[in-house]
């Protein structure tokens, strides 16, 4: 049976609320999460139970794989798993396995069979990888990377870390990590080269312009800040959401809201945001949705439950552009689902990812954790918007040329329309 957080019970926190109050009804959040898990990976929306995150029970590799054969044949969303005998992989594997190497191997091969990308066994490194990211910290040196062409650039260098006290700066191309040359490696293998344990020390060999460097950098723990904000034009309230994976996004986004107070519009920017906390993404929705259904969940057997906001005076009632683009996913799309659906802002962008299926995070033996879709879920009007994604109300999109040119002509045409809203409201 899985259980879903109460949302009728639930407090909803007044934005004029005290530091003091909003402190106590964070901690009250906290309590609820400890008690009942709601995920979103940066893949998809997934649930947890389990308050611990990690099964510390040690079996052999072979019970190992048996017991995940069963958990996927009871709860997987699709009863008939993928129209195949599921019998077949307990007879292939019966004693074959032999360590816990074998054991994901075999478990790739029987998920793989599923045809579902979103359901994935986690070896003990990995699983420890995803609950560091839902923690909103991990150990290393404070910079975002992408990969253009193979080559790995920084992106960007966070404010205070060891990064950017060693100069590390955006639009360095990091060559290798204490000796490894990195060029066309996946970016989760350099993520895990250049994380260690904290105050020890790592190598990382860049290129800047056409000078070789070698910087020695201290890992520490990083604290992953989600949401940030400002004040443009004088009158509108700048918010970036890049993830709702933090356990912290619900204060960030309350300290948000608190600084651009003065505002008489808001952007929310979920562009790139492919994922997170479910709690997160229905406790802002629920700021600017004070009653009604915000997601609907659907499980194996048609059982549909709605997730209900709490009925109250308080919350956010400004005129709001929601800015989406082909990356905005999961969460994302629960949220500006949400507020669509309740003409509470509009969309500007492109159509979003269309991730509508639901996982449900498993602690396994062995250290080991599983994300097996157990259901999709369904925005407040009833649409399933499973690999269609959701269309914005206002199509901009945003070219190589805008790039190269540094214009974000979405922002400015969600700059435009919100302003036409705010002259409306007067």
């Amino acid at each position: 049976l899985i259980k879903y957080i109460d949302y009728d019970n639930c407090l909803v926190l007044n934005i004029g609320m005290k530091r003091k109050q909003a402190i106590i009804f964070i901690l009250i959040v906290l309590m609820l999460f400890a008690l009942n898990k709601f995920f979103m990976s940066a893949d998809n929306v997934q649930i947890s139970e389990v308050p611990d995150m990690v099964n510390h029970d040690h079996i052999s590799s072979q019970r190992l794989f048996d017991n995940t054969w069963n958990i996927i044949k009871d709860n997987y969303y699709d009863a008939a798993l993928n129209h195949q005998d599921w019998n077949r992989w307990k007879s292939r594997y019966h004693g074959q396995i032999k360590n816990d190497a074998d054991a994901k191997v075999a478990i790739d091969t029987m998920l793989a069979s599923l045809d579902d990308p979103y359901s994935r066994y986690m070896s003990k490194a990995e699983y420890a990888d995803q609950n560091s990211s839902i923690n909103s910290k991990i150990t290393g040196i404070g910079v975002n990377i992408t990969s253009i062409a193979g080559k790995v650039h920084i992106v960007n260098v966070m404010e205070g870390t060891p990064a950017q006290f060693a100069n590390l700066l955006p639009d360095d191309i990091i060559l290798a990590i204490d000796g490894k040359e990195v060029n066309g490696l996946p970016l989760s293998e350099v993520a895990n080269l250049v994380r260690g344990p904290e105050n020890t020390f790592v190598n990382v060999t860049v290129l800047r312009n056409k000078d070789k460097l070698v910087k020695k950098v201290m890992r520490k723990e990083i604290k992953i800040k989600t949401v940030k904000s400002s004040v443009l034009d004088r009158n509108i309230g700048y918010i970036q959401i890049t993830s709702f994976i933090g356990s912290t996004t619900p204060n960030e986004f309350l300290e948000a809201l608190e600084k651009t107070k003065n505002a008489d519009g808001l952007i929310i920017d979920l562009r790139g945001n492919t994922g997170g906390l479910l709690p997160n993404a229905i406790f802002i929705a629920n700021l600017f949705i004070p009653e009604g259904n915000l997601v609907s969940i659907v499980g194996r057997n048609g059982y549909k439950y709605d997730i209900n906001a709490q009925d109250t005076e308080f919350g956010v009632d400004k005129p709001t552009v929601v800015l989406v683009d082909g990356n905005s996913a999961s969460a994302s799309e629960i949220l500006s689902g949400a507020l669509k659906d309740y003409k509470k802002a509009k969309l500007i962008g492109t159509r979003t990812y269309g991730k509508g299926m639901v996982q449900k995070i498993i602690p396994m033996q062995n250290e080991t954790g599983l994300n097996l879709t157990i259901a999709k879920y369904l925005t407040p009007k009833g649409n399933d918007i499973n690999k269609k994604g959701i269309n914005p109300d206002i199509r901009v999109d945003f070219s190589i040329k805008d790039v190269k040119a540094n214009n974000d002509a979405q922002l400015q045409a969600a700059k435009n329309e919100l302003s036409k809203m705010m002259l409306s409201k007067k």
